[in-house]
C-alpha cells in the first residue's frame, strides 16, 4: 500500500528503455549493497533520487496529508522548465532588439524625445514605454539617465520626496513593487484532503452499509446507531485533523512572507532610510553595495568597480560588470562586487523577476530528516499494524460464520441455513470496521505530521526570540550542533563601535578628537581620505540639526569621528571627485580610492587593517606635514602602538596614501585599474571600542555545558580576537595562548589538509582569517565529525554558511547573499540568540520522542488487547467508534499537547544528539513497556474476569457485558490521559515540573477529560456503552492514576549504554545487508523499492 507523489523525471527521447531500466536496477543494487537506508537522507541538498526513494518505500494511508509539507518534487521539476523558458524567452527578445538597424535612433526618440515643456504633465514617460526600455536593455533608447530621471520627476542625488500621496500616485501609475501570490488555500480543502485517508473512507463505506441496512432490518428509529456513531466519529476525527492542518499552513505562509520581506535602503528627500523591498515605486534611487539583492529594475547612475551575478536571470553563472555602456539592472541578480546607485524604472510583475515569481508555483515543502525517518517508523509500525489487523479479521470471520461468536445474552450470532442474509452481512461488515479501526489506531499517520506541528509550532516561537528560519531541516541539525564558528562584530559584540583611541603624524591625540597640535595639511589630507574612502553618508537636516551617520557600523565609527575632527562631508566631497574605487576587501583587509583634486593631481587614499596597511608603508606623516621615511625602529613602534590596542581589545584601523598624476591613470578601462598599493605614507591609526554584548559570557558557558564547543572566527587582528574572547570567555586564562588553540587564518591556510583536520579539534580562536579560512575550517571539522554551525554575514561567507550544517547569517548586518546561503537568520545579531536557537533545536528532538513514546504505548497496548480478546473470545473490548477516539486523542491531540512542549533548561544540561542516534532510546523502551505491560495486564483481567470484579453478576448478561467494556473502555482512556503526564519527562523522576506554564497541554488534557465524561455518561447511544456509577468512575480513573507511580519507580530501573536496537541486528534476517535496520527503519525498503521500479517499467 505504498504509495508516493514524486514521478521518475522524464527520460530523454530515443533513450533506450533496457538501458535505463538496467541504469535504475544497478543504482538500486548500489544502493542496497552501501547498505543505505530509504528513510535516511542527509539534513542539506539531497538529491530528487533520494528523496524519491524514501517515498516509494514509505506505507503510506493518505498521501495528500502526508506528504503536504514535503518537497513537490513534479511542481519543482515545472518550476526550473518554466524559469528556463521564460529565461530563453527574455534573451530572445533582446537579441532580436541588439540585430535592429541603426534606424532605431528614431523608435529611441520616441522614447525619449519628449519635450521639456510637457514636464507639466504627470510622469511624461509612461508605464508602457518603460517596460520596453527595461526588457529591451537598448542603450539608444536610454540615451542620458538623466533626462530620464527628469522624466519620472525624481533627483539622481536626492531621490524622490518622501510624501505618503507622491508614493501612492506612483504605485497606481507604475506598479507595485509586488507580484500576485498564490492564495491561502481554504480550511475545505484541509477537510477534503482529511477525507481521502484509506482506512477513513473504509469507515465510510462500512458505516452507509451498516446504516442502511441497520435500518432496513430494524427501522429508523433504533437502526441508525450502528452505523450513523461511526458516521460521527468520522467526521469528529476529519473536523480536528483538518482544523489543525489548517493553523499550520497558516504559520507557515505567515513565515515564508517572512522570508520574502527584505529590508532595502532608498534615497528619499536626500534622506537613507530603510524600507521594505514591497514598497520601492518607480522613481527611487537605491544604493547598492556588495551582497546585495537588485530590488527592481533599474539603470545605473554611478558605480565603482560594481559586478552582478545575473544566473538568477540568465541561468549563467556569470558575474557582469556594470558601468554607463552596461547600465540595466535586473531585479532579483546579486550585487557581487563594488559600490553604486541605480534609479528604479520597474517595478513587480514588469519586471522580469516578477513575471518569473508571478509564474512559478510557491511550494514552501521541505523534507527534514527527522521527518523521514519517521516516515520510516511509522511504516514498520504499520506493516505491523495491518498484520495485526489482518489476523483479527481472519480470526472473527471464522469465528462468526462457524458459530463461535455470541450476542452478550448468550446467544450465537450466526447461525448457518438459519441467520438471515442481511444479518450475516451486517454482522461481517461489524467485524471489518472493527479490523480497519485497529489499522487506523496502528498506523501512526500523525507521527510524521508531528514533526512538522512542532516545528512549526517552534519556528513561531523562534521569530519572538529573534531567529528566522529560512530551512525546516536546520531547527532539528541545530539540537546536534557540536561546535558553532562564531564571528565576533557584531555577533559577540554589540557592533555600536566608536573611536577611543586615535595616533596622528605618529602622536597620540588626547582626546582623541584633539587636533590642534597637527599641521592643517595633516588634517586636511585624513579628512579628504575619511570622507572619499568610505560607502557610508552623512546627512546634514536643512533644519540645521544633527548630522545623521548611515553605513555600516565600522564606517559610522570613522564618518562620526572625521565630523568630531571637523569634516564637512559635503563640502570635502565637492572639492575632490573619485575617479575610481576599490571597495574593502575581506581577503585583503583593505579599501581604497582614487580622488581627483587639482588638474594633475590624483591622491590614492587606503583604509584598512592597521598592520597590514603598515607593511605596504614607505614613508609616515609627522605632524609639520613632512614626508618621514619608514625606519625599521618607526615601523617597530607603530607595530607596538597596534599590539597595545589590540590588546586592549581595541579593532585597529590605519590610513595611508601615496600621491598620483592624473596623466598616469588609463583613460580607457578604468574599472580594471588595479590601485598602487606598496610605496604608501601612513597618515594615521585609530582604534574603535566594540564593546561585548551583555549575556554573552553566559552564553558561551551554556553552550560548554551542553558539549557545544564555541570557536571565534574573525577577520580582526589576533591580539584583538585573544582579548575579546577572554572577556566573552571562549578562552580562560588557563587556556595555552598559542598555536594552535590560537592561530592566524593564513598559518591554517598554508597547512596540508592533514594537517588542517589534526588541529582542527584544537582551534578555539582564528585571528585575520579570510572567508576561505572560515571555509576551510568547517571541512576540517566536518570531516572529523562535528556538525557544525557557521555564523556569517558578508558576501564572501557565503560558501562557509553553505557547506555548514546549519549556517546562521545576521539580520541587520548580513547581505542578502549571506541570508539567501544560510539556514537561519539571526535577526538581532546577537549570539545569545545562537543559543537559542540551539535550546529550541533541542526542544523540537525532545518533543518528537516524547510523542513516539506516548504513540507507541498506545499502539501497543490496543493492539495487544484487541488481539488477545479477540482470539480468545471472538470479541473484542473496544469497538469501531471507541477507537476512532482513542486514535483521536492518541494522535492529533497527543501532538498537540507533547508536541509544542516549551524548552527547559535540562536540555542544554544533555550532550548534543549524535546523527545516527536511534529515535526510541532506551530510557524510552523502559518507559514504553512498564506503562504498556501495566496497561494490558489490568484492562485484560477486567476484559475476562471484569463481571465478578465490578460485581455484575446479579446483572443480566447483556447489561453486564456491556457495563465491563465500558469500564474498559473508560480505563483505557485514563490511562492515556494519565501517561501524557509521563511523556513530558521521558528521563525525569518529577513529571510535573512546567506543567502549569503550558496551558496547550493543561488545554487539552481538561477538554479530553470533559469529552470522555459526556462520552460514558451521555452518548452511549453512539459508543455502545452504559452510564457508570461513582465508585466506577472513580475505580476507573485509579487505574490510571497508578501509572504515576510506576512511572517514578520505572526510573530507577537502569538501562544498558548500548541501544536496544542494536541487539537485534545481530539476529535480524537481513543482517548479511551492511545496516538491516537505522533508527527504526528497515534496510527492505530498497527491496520494495526494487520491485516498484521493475513494476513501474512493466507496465511502461
Amino acid at each position: 500500500m505504498a504509495s508516493g507523489t514524486g514521478k521518475p523525471p522524464p527520460r530523454e527521447i530515443g533513450e533506450p528503455v533496457a538501458a535505463a531500466a538496467a541504469e535504475d536496477e544497478a543504482q538500486l543494487v548500489d544502493g542496497a549493497e552501501e547498505g543505505e537506508d530509504a528513510f535516511d537522507i542527509p539534513s542539506k541538498n539531497a538529491s530528487h533520487d533520494r528523496l524519491r526513494r524514501w517515498r516509494q518505500a514509505a506505507l503510506v494511508l493518505n498521501a495528500s496529508r502526508r506528504f503536504r509539507y514535503t518537497l513537490d518534487l513534479e511542481r519543482d521539476e515545472q518550476n526550473e522548465n518554466l524559469k528556463r523558458m521564460i529565461r530563453s524567452h527574455a534573451q530572445v527578445i533582446r537579441a532580436a532588439f541588439l540585430f535592429r538597424e541603426a534606424g532605431q535612433k528614431g523608435l529611441g526618440e520616441s522614447y525619449i524625445g519628449i519635450t521639456f515643456e510637457a514636464l507639466s504633465q504627470k510622469f511624461p514617460i509612461g508605464l508602457q514605454k518603460l517596460t520596453m526600455l527595461n526588457r529591451d536593455h537598448d542603450a539608444i533608447i536610454l540615451q542620458e539617465v538623466r533626462g530620464l530621471s527628469d522624466l519620472l520627476k525624481s533627483s539622481l542625488d536626492t531621490g524622490i520626496i518622501p510624501n505618503e500621496d507622491e508614493l501612492l500616485q506612483r504605485r497606481d501609475i507604475f506598479g507595485a513593487n509586488t507580484y500576485p501570490r498564490k492564495k491561502q488555500r481554504s480550511i475545505w480543502r484541509f477537510v477534503f484532503e482529511a477525507c481521502q485517508d484509506l482506512t477513513l473512507v473504509i469507515l465510510m463505506v462500512a458505516a452507509a452499509i451498516s446504516l442502511s441496512l441497520g435500518i432496513a432490518t430494524e427501522g429508523v428509529k433504533d437502526g441508525w446507531y450502528d452505523g450513523g456513531s461511526i458516521f460521527f466519529a468520522v467526521f469528529l476525527v476529519i473536523c480536528v485533523t483538518a482544523t489543525s492542518d489548517y493553523r499550520q499552513s497558516l504559520q507557515f505562509q505567515h513565515l515564508n512572507e517572512e522570508k520574502q520581506n527584505i529590508q532595502v535602503e532608498v534615497i528619499r528627500g536626500g534622506k537613507r532610510i530603510g524600507a521594505s523591498i514591497f514598497d520601492l515605486v518607480v522613481g527611487d534611487v537605491v544604493p547598492l553595495k556588495i551582497g546585495d539583492q537588485v530590488p527592481a529594475d533599474g539603470i545605473l547612475i554611478s558605480g565603482h568597480s560594481l559586478a552582478v551575478d545575473e544566473s538568477s536571470m540568465t541561468g549563467e553563472s556569470k558575474i557582469v560588470h556594470k558601468d554607463q555602456k552596461a547600465p540595466f539592472l535586473m531585479s532579483g541578480c546579486k550585487v557581487a562586487d563594488g559600490y553604486g546607485s541605480m534609479l528604479v524604472t520597474g517595478v513587480g510583475t514588469n519586471t522580469e523577476w516578477g513575471m518569473l515569481m508571478a509564474n512559478l508555483s510557491e511550494d514552501i515543502g521541505e523534507e527534514t530528516p527527522l521527518q523521514v525517518r519517521l516516515n520510516g517508523v511509522a511504516t514498520l509500525i504499520g506493516i505491523v499494524g495491518l498484520s495485526v489487523a489482518g489476523v483479527v479479521l481472519v480470526v472473527l470471520w471464522i469465528r462468526y460464520f462457524t458459530g463461535n461468536t455470541k450476542y452478550p445474552d448468550g446467544t450465537t450470532q450466526f447461525l448457518a441455513g438459519t441467520t438471515g442474509v442481511k444479518h450475516g452481512f451486517m454482522g461481517a461488515i461489524r467485524i471489518l470496521t472493527v479490523a480497519v479501526t485497529i489499522v487506523v489506531v496502528a498506523v501512526p499517520e500523525g507521527l510524521p505530521l508531528a514533526v512538522t506541528l512542532t516545528l512549526a509550532y517552534s519556528m513561531r516561537k523562534m521569530m519572538r526570540d529573534k531567529a528566522l528560519v529560512r530551512r525546516l531541516s536546520s531547527c532539528e541539525t541545530m539540537g546536534s550542533a557540536t561546535t558553532i564558528c562564531s564571528d565576533k562584530t557584531g555577533t559577540l559584540t554589540m557592533n555600536k563601535m566608536t573611536v577611543v583611541e586615535a595616533y596622528l603624524g605618529g602622536t597620540k591625540l588626547d582626546p582623541c578628537d584633539n587636533t590642534g597640535m597637527m599641521c592643517n595639511s595633516v588634517t586636511d589630507l585624513l579628512i579628504e581620505g575619511i570622507a572619499q574612502n568610505t560607502t557610508g553618508c552623512v546627512f546634514s537636516p536643512e533644519d540645521g540639526g544633527a548630522p545623521e551617520v548611515t553605513g555600516s557600523p565600522t564606517e559610522k565609527a570613522i564618518l562620526s569621528w572625521g565630523l568630531m575632527i571637523g569634516m564637512n562631508y559635503e563640502d570635502v566631497r565637492s572639492k575632490s571627485s573619485v575617479l575610481h574605487a576599490l571597495p574593502f576587501n575581506s581577503e585583503k583587509k583593505r579599501g581604497g580610492v582614487a580622488a581627483q583634486v587639482s588638474v594633475a593631481e590624483v591622491h590614492i587614499h587606503w583604509k584598512g587593517a592597521a598592520e597590514l596597511l603598515l607593511a605596504s608603508c614607505k614613508s609616515w606623516l609627522s605632524t609639520d606635514g613632512s614626508v618621514q621615511p619608514m625606519s625599521s625602529d618607526k615601523h617597530s613602534e607603530f607595530k607596538k602602538l597596534i599590539d597595545d590596542m589590540a590588546m586592549k581589545s581595541l579593532r585597529c584601523v590605519a590610513f595611508a596614501y601615496c600621491p598620483w598624476e592624473l596623466k598616469m591613470v588609463p583613460r580607457e578601462d578604468l574599472d580594471k585599474w588595479k590601485l598602487p598599493e606598496d610605496d604608501l605614507t601612513l597618515i594615521g591609526m585609530i582604534g574603535i571600542k566594540d564593546p561585548c554584548r551583555p549575556g554573552v559570557r553566559g552564553a558561551v558557558q551554556l553552550c560548554t555545558t551542553a558539549g557545544v564547543k564555541v570557536r571565534m572566527v574573525t577577520g580582526d587582528n589576533v591580539e584583538t580576537a585573544k582579548a575579546i574572547a577572554l572577556e566573552c570567555g571562549i578562552l580562560d586564562a588557563n587556556d595555552v595562548a598559542s598555536e594552535p588553540t590560537i592561530i592566524e587564518g593564513k598559518v591554517f591556510r598554508e597547512m596540508s589538509e592533514a594537517a588542517r583536520e589534526e588541529i582542527a579539534d584544537k582551534i578555539t580562536v582564528m585571528g585575520r582569517s579570510s572567508p576561505n579560512d572560515k571555509l576551510l575550517l568547517v571541512q576540517s571539522l566536518k570531516r572529523k565529525g562535528h556538525v557544525v554551525a557557521v555564523t556569517g554575514d558578508g558576501t564572501n561567507d557565503a560558501p562557509a554558511l553553505h557547506e555548514a550544517d546549519i549556517g546562521l547569517s545576521m539580520g541587520v548586518s548580513g547581505t542578502e547573499v549571506a541570508k539567501e546561503s544560510s539556514d537561519i537568520i539571526i535577526l538581532d545579531d546577537d549570539f545569545t540568540s545562537v543559543v537559542k536557537v540551539v535550546r529550541w533545536g533541542r526542544s523540537v528532538y525532545a518533543n518528537i520522542q516524547k510523542f513516539i513514546q506516548f504513540q507507541l504505548t498506545v499502539n501497543v497496548a490496543a493492539l495487544v488487547i484487541n488481539v488477545v480478546a479477540a482470539v480468545s473470545s471472538g470479541d473484542v473490548p473496544l469497538n469501531a467508534v471507541e477507537l476512532l477516539w482513542v486514535n483521536l486523542i492518541m494522535d492529533t491531540l497527543g501532538a498537540l499537547a507533547l508536541a509544542t512542549e516549551p524548552p527547559t533548561d535540562n536540555l542544554m544540561k544533555r550532550n548534543p544528539v549524535g546523527r545516527r542516534e536511534p529515535l526510541v532510546t532506551n530510557v524510552m523502551w523502559r518507559n514504553l513497556f512498564i506503562q504498556a505491560l501495566y496497561q494490558i495486564a489490568v484492562l485484560l483481567i477486567f476484559n475476562f474476569d471484569g463481571r465478578r470484579i465490578l460485581h455484575l453478576q446479579n446483572e443480566s448478561r447483556e447489561h453486564s457485558n456491556k457495563m465491563k467494556n465500558t469500564f474498559v473502555f473508560n480505563a483505557f482512556v485514563f490511562c492515556q490521559i494519565f501517561n501524557e503526564f509521563n511523556a513530558r519527562k521521558p528521563e525525569e523522576k518529577n513529571v510535573f515540573r512546567g506543567v502549569t506554564g503550558n496551558h496547550l497541554f493543561m488545554g487539552i488534557v481538561g477538554v479530553t477529560t470533559v469529552l470522555q465524561i459526556l462520552i460514558i455518561e451521555f452518548l452511549g447511544k453512539f459508543f455502545e456503552t452504559a452510564r457508570l456509577n461513582w465508585r466506577s468512575w472513580l475505580f476507573s480513573v485509579a487505574i490510571g492514576a497508578v501509572s504515576w507511580p510506576l512511572a517514578y519507580l520505572g526510573k530507577f530501573i537502569p538501562v544498558p549504554a548500548r541501544p536496544f536496537q542494536d541487539y537485534f541486528k545481530h539476529c535480524s534476517p537481513w543482517r548479511r545487508s551492511r545496516q538491516a535496520y537505522s533508527d527504526g527503519a528497515p534496510a527492505w525498503g530498497l527491496h520494495i523499492l526494487q520491485m516498484k521500479s521493475r513494476a513501474a517499467r512493466a507496465e511502461n
